[in-house]
Parts: C-alpha cells; sequence; structure tokens
C-alpha cells in the first residue's frame, strides 16, 4: 500500500480509529476483498512473480472462496500450455484448495471439476439447499470493525450464530473428524468479520476445550488476546483455562498481565490475583502480594475486605482478619461501604459490644447526608441483637440525623408512625400486615406530608416531592412499586383543538408524515435527536394510526413515568358510570349542557373539506336523523343468516322498521320546514 495512502488515513479521526472510511484505505489483511482487487491488478500485467508473492501472504490467513478461485484461475493460466505437466499442477492446486476450503458452500463447482468428486457432489445438493439459507443472511462484505451496537451489525451477529448452531448440530450425521473441520473453518470465517468480538472469541476457544483440544484452545485465546489486548474478560478465561489444564506459570503470566503498573492496575485484579496465589502457592504468597497491594495508590478498600474475607473463611484465622479491617478503617473511615463489611464480619464473631462502638466511631465520623445505610444496619442489629429500649433509642436517633439532612422543618420525620412498627416486627419475607394495608398508608403518609408542606400551585405544575425514604423502600420491598415520583400535567397550557387554527383553512386534510417532530410523539423522540427512528415508526403504522398521531398537538412540559402512571392506575379503584337506555339520563344531560363546538364558536357554517359551505342543524333535527340512523343500522346492517327461519323474521322486522320510519319522516316534517328553508 502506498505510503501516501497511509498518511492520509492516518490523518483521519484520532478519537476513531476504525472509521469505515480510513479502513477502507488500510483494508486489513483479513478481508479477501482487497487482496483480490490487489491481486488481480498484477495478474492484468502478467506479473506472474508478484502474484506469486501476493498469494503467499494472503492465501492461507484468508479462506474466502473468491481469492481462492482467483488462485485456481492464476494456476490454470499459468500451466495452460504445459500439456499433461500442467493438468497434474492444476490437479494439486484444486486439491490444495479444497484441503483448506473445500468446507464452503460456495466450493461446490470447484469440486464439481474433479471427477473424483461427481458422486460426492450430487449427494450434496440437499444439504446445500438447507445451509444455502443460512449462508444468504450474511453479508460478505462486512468490514471487521469493533461492534458499535448498530442494528445492521447485531443481525450480522445473530446470522453468523445462526451460521455455528447449524455446523455444530451436525444435521448431515457425517463423522466427527471432518464435521470438527467444518466447524472450524466456519469459525476461521466468522472471525474475518467479528473479528472485535470477544465473544465470538471465548465460544471457538471453549468449543475447543470442550472437544479436548486444551492446547488449540490456548492458541486460540492467545490470538484473541492480540485482537483485543484490552478485554479483561478474555484474560481471565484464558488464565481459567492454564490453571485447569495445570499451567500455573502460564495463568500467572496472564495475571501479572492484569495487575499491570501501580497506577494502571484495578482492584478487581488485585483481588483474584490474590486468590490465584492462594489456590496455587499457598497462604504465604496471598499474604505477601497483599501487603504490596495495599500500598498501590489504585488500591480501595475492596482489596481489604476481599483479603479479611479469605483469611476469615479460608484460613480459619480472625485474629488476621481483625486486623485487617482494624487496619483498614484507619484509611477508609469515611467509606460507608467499608464499615458496612466490618461490622457484618463483627457479627459473624458475635461481638455485639465491638459491633456497637464500630457503628458509634463511624458515625461520628461521617457526615449527616452520607450515614443513612449505617443507621438503617444499626437499627436492624438492635432489632435482632438488642432489648427493646436500646431499639427505640437507635430509631429516635436515626430520625434526629436523618431530619437534619432534609430541605424542609423534619417534623415529619421525627413522628412515630406505623411504618416503624413494620419496620421493628417484620422478619425476612414476613410482614405484620397486608400489601394492601401497606400500599395505603404509604399513601396516607404521603398526603400527609404534601398537606403540611401546602404545596402551591407551581409546585404541583412542575413536580410534587416522593414519598418518604423509609417508607419507599418498605413498599418497594413489598409492593414492587419502582418508582414514587409523581409529575403532574401543566393544565394551564392545556388548550382546545381545534381544525381552524391549521395554517390552511379550506383544505383541512391529512397533514404529510415528513415532519414527524409536530406531533405529540414525534416531538418527544426529536427531543432526544432521534428523527430517523421516529419517521421509521410512523412508516410501519397504519394510515389512519400514522394520520391521527400527526394530528395530536405539540405539548412542552416534562415526561411522564408510563410504568407509574399505568401502576397508579391499575391500584385505583375507578367507579364505573351508570349504564343506561341510549336516550336517557346521559342524553338528557347532553342535550342541557352545552358542547365544547358551542364554546369555541364551531356552530357557525364553516367550509366542508371538498369546499361546499355547511351550516350546523338544529339539535332536534339531528337526533331524529340519529334515531333513524340507529334503527336502520340494528337491523339492517347486520349480516345474513344461513337460517331461513332467521331470514324471515329480520325481513318481517325490516317491514316493521321501514313502516315506522316513513311515519316518523311524516311526523318530522312538522318542525323541520323551517331548517329545510334556511339550509336551501
Amino acid at each position: 500500500m502506498p505510503e501516501d495512502s497511509k498518511k492520509g488515513a492516518d490523518s483521519g479521526d484520532d478519537h476513531d480509529i476504525y472509521n469505515i472510511e480510513a479502513a477502507e484505505i488500510l483494508a486489513s489483511e483479513a478481508q479477501a476483498k482487497y487482496w483480490k482487487q490487489y491481486v488481480e491488478a498484477y495478474m492484468a500485467l502478467n506479473n506472474d512473480e508478484a502474484t506469486k508473492q501476493i498469494f503467499s501472504r494472503c492465501l492461507l490467513n484468508c479462506l474466502q472462496i473468491s481469492l481462492w478461485q482467483c488462485y485456481i484461475r492464476f494456476i490454470r493460466k499459468s500451466n495452460e500450455k504445459k500439456g499433461a505437466e500442467g493438468l497434474e499442477e492444476t490437479k494439486k492446486a484444486f486439491d490444495f484448495m479444497l484441503s483448506y476450503v473445500g468446507t464452503d458452500i460456495a466450493s461446490g463447482p470447484a469440486k464439481g471439476l474433479l471427477s473424483e468428486w461427481q458422486p460426492k457432489v450430487n449427494s450434496a445438493r440437499a444439504v446445500y439447499r438447507e445451509l444455502k439459507k443460512y449462508v444468504d443472511e450474511i453479508d460478505w462484505n462486512m468490514l471487521a470493525i469493533p461492534p458499535t451496537g448498530s442494528c445492521k451489525e447485531e443481525q450480522q451477529w445473530m446470522a453468523w450464530k445462526r451460521y455455528l448452531a447449524f455446523e455444530k448440530a451436525n444435521t448431515q450425521r457425517i463423522e466427527s473428524a471432518f464435521a470438527n473441520r467444518r466447524i472450524t473453518f466456519t469459525y476461521e470465517q466468522c472471525l474475518m468479520y467479528l473479528y472485535h468480538y470477544p465473544d465470538i472469541w471465548y465460544d471457538y476457544a471453549t468449543w475447543h476445550a470442550k472437544n479436548g483440544s486444551l492446547d488449540s484452545a490456548a492458541k486460540i485465546f492467545q490470538r484473541a488476546l492480540k485482537a483485543l489486548p484490552d478485554s479483561d474478560l478474555l484474560k481471565y478465561a484464558f488464565a481459567e483455562l492454564e490453571e485447569t489444564r495445570g499451567a500455573i506459570q502460564p495463568a500467572k503470566k496472564v495475571y501479572e498481565t492484569l495487575v499491570g503498573s501501580d497506577n494502571t492496575a484495578t482492584s478487581l485484579a488485585h483481588i483474584q490475583f490474590i486468590r490465584f496465589l492462594r489456590r496455587t502457592e499457598g497462604v504465604e504468597a496471598a499474604r505477601k502480594y497483599f501487603l504490596e497491594a495495599r500500598k498501590a495508590p489504585s488500591c480501595t478498600y475492596h482489596v481489604f475486605v476481599a483479603y479479611a474475607k479469605m483469611a476469615f473463611c479460608l484460613d480459619k484465622d480472625s485474629k488476621v482478619a481483625h486486623n485487617v479491617f482494624e487496619a483498614g478503617f484507619k484509611r477508609f473511615m469515611h467509606e460507608p461501604g467499608y464499615i458496612l463489611e466490618y461490622a457484618d464480619f463483627l457479627c459473624r464473631l458475635n461481638d455485639d459490644r465491638n459491633v456497637r462502638a464500630l457503628f458509634e466511631r463511624a458515625l461520628s465520623l461521617l457526615p449527616p447526608e452520607e450515614s443513612e445505610e449505617i443507621w438503617k444496619r444499626f437499627a436492624q442489629f438492635e432489632k435482632a441483637y438488642g432489648d427493646l429500649s436500646s431499639m427505640l433509642k437507635v430509631e429516635e436517633r436515626r430520625k434526629e440525623a436523618l431530619s437534619r439532612t432534609t430541605s424542609d422543618d423534619g417534623s415529619s420525620l421525627t413522628e412515630c408512625t406505623l411504618h416503624d412498627v413494620i419496620s421493628r416486627y417484620s422478619f425476612m419475607d414476613l410482614w405484620p400486615c397486608s400489601s394492601k394495608d401497606l400500599d395505603h398508608l404509604s399513601r396516607q403518609e404521603w398526603l400527609a406530608k404534601n398537606n403540611k408542606k401546602k404545596v402551591d400551585r407551581s409546585t404541583l405544575i412542575n413536580g410534587t416531592s416522593a414519598l418518604d425514604k423509609g417508607s419507599s423502600e418498605l413498599l418497594n420491598t413489598k409492593a414492587g412499586l419502582s418508582s414514587s415520583k409523581v409529575i403532574y400535567p401543566d393544565t394551564s397550557r392545556m388548550i382546545i383543538y381545534d381544525p381552524r387554527q391549521t395554517n390552511d383553512v379550506t383544505a383541512p386534510e391529512v397533514p404529510a408524515i415528513s415532519n414527524p417532530s409536530n406531533s405529540a410523539a414525534g416531538l418527544a423522540l426529536v427531543s432526544c435527536g432521534n428523527t430517523k427512528a421516529v419517521e421509521e415508526i410512523l412508516k410501519s403504522m397504519s394510515p389512519a394510526l400514522a394520520a391521527f398521531v400527526t394530528n395530536l398537538p405539540a405539548v412542552e412540559g416534562p415526561t411522564p413515568d408510563v410504568d407509574l402512571v399505568l401502576s397508579i392506575l391499575l391500584q385505583s379503584n375507578i367507579p364505573t358510570g351508570q349504564v343506561g337506555k341510549p336516550g336517557s339520563t346521559q342524553q338528557a344531560a347532553a342535550g342541557t349542557a352545552p358542547s365544547t363546538s358551542d364554546l369555541s364558536g364551531s356552530s357557525r357554517s364553516r367550509l366542508n373539506p371538498n369546499g361546499s359551505l355547511h351550516r350546523p342543524q338544529s339539535g332536534k333535527r339531528k337526533d331524529l336523523n340519529r334515531q333513524e340512523d340507529d334503527e336502520t343500522s340494528t337491523i339492517q346492517s347486520r349480516p345474513l343468516p344461513r337460517d331461513v327461519f332467521r331470514m324471515r323474521q329480520i325481513q318481517r322486522a325490516r317491514g316493521v322498521s321501514n313502516s315506522q320510519t316513513g311515519s316518523a319522516a311524516s311526523g318530522g316534517s312538522a318542525f323541520s320546514g323551517d331548517q329545510s328553508v334556511s339550509t336551501d
């Protein structure tokens, strides 16, 4: 490749080294498409020496049938004038190709050129049709770039997974040696495109390990770490394989690469290396490395907790574990997680005196806003190991401390409620009340809290406060509610939709779906920067539904939590209205109250969609027409039954309805004459 091309590619985006445009220039050596173009350029110049050198570089590393077919064409062209000797060389080239890519689905035509392969080709045509549906899903021009989460990449990953599963199933019932060759070939082809996917490398290595080839699995892991040197997952998996087969020193080298320098090593790497040394070299080697790791600047309290637990559980040495916790407390006294782990260790020792002393020391050092979990665990400890007076005293102190961290006066936190009783007298998944009672108590507490605050209208519009932290924990544990925040809509900004508010009054047609941001659903998604997704969603809808969504008015404001709204609606007891006959109480109420169209002035004359003038009719005439439509639709719109008796009944009913309709029309002309004159 020319140097100027490399410089042009290197001068691109430094933040995205796998940019597709740059990859098109710096073509990976695993891509057959570019090797084929490269070698065909020299074949066109009849430069046989350069062509052979290129084939020696790429042929064994790129198991793509198109490149190998190019190789066969070159061999046949080079030996076409050599007679019998040239035919023998061509046959050797065919055998060489089939030994590497003979399991490829596209190698059938090449096999057919050899006479001894002809019977096998005929018997494999049925298998070819079944295999082709998996191969056709694969994009053979895909570039080997790290996964970006695009839909196309996920589809290709799934297509390769299905292809590999088909090969592993061995539906052809061929011998295991040949089946393993096919699976190996498929994995190698897959890695040409999914080169930066760690799960493919892991599956490939574990497949070799399950088949008893541990050496091959180790080689696959080595290749994987060259492809993905920053993948800690593959390093842990490789070290596990080496330790499983007894290769302790290679496994230790892998762990040493994980630990690296003191500045880049993670706490998890230190912990896993300590455990590895404890398993393979003994207690003293693990202790020695812990003393070195604790001095590293990247060491966190997790390393102290892990080594203390290992000394207590594996070595059965509680004294060493206690010393480690005490040494870590001096360094991580402001970490609530470390204090809780230390308290659990002391509880396992049944040392209640030191547990209380630890809680008191921690609470005196931590600020109130970071001590909530410590207070909660302290209260749980007193509930399990203390008496009633100590339990009530800790609860009172906890409320007083947490009340100073809230923005309000904190009087609601200091009050005693039934939630305190529930917290004190519940055990594991046993509760002193039902879930319905707990939900009722939580709602009452929330309402009382908001009544004391006297929330103004602006606060209600922008969203009210949440449930109390203690009650929300119980509610989430018992009732399973994921959120307790309620967002109220801004009712002051709601308007009544009127079609006349559009720009084109004369043509109130359905607007085009070219601008999805005009709709309410489109506005919510466009605000997230996903206009194309809105267009795709609208295209997938039916025309009627798309027109409805597009005509929705744009509403600005906070987006409600759909799951929370649905949960509240499902838990609410909504009274159902009385079901009455049409035209009874509901029609009377509708007749007395003015409609929305009357309030908005829609009773005036306006243009129809076809351009004609439309004036509203009187209420009596519309009621009469509606009654006529109901009578005809209830009988005539029904499908005809196949029963002769039922057909006669429908004919009689139609005769009665027609006579009633005629009498109603004759009677209605007495009061509809003025209206008919006004519409002419």
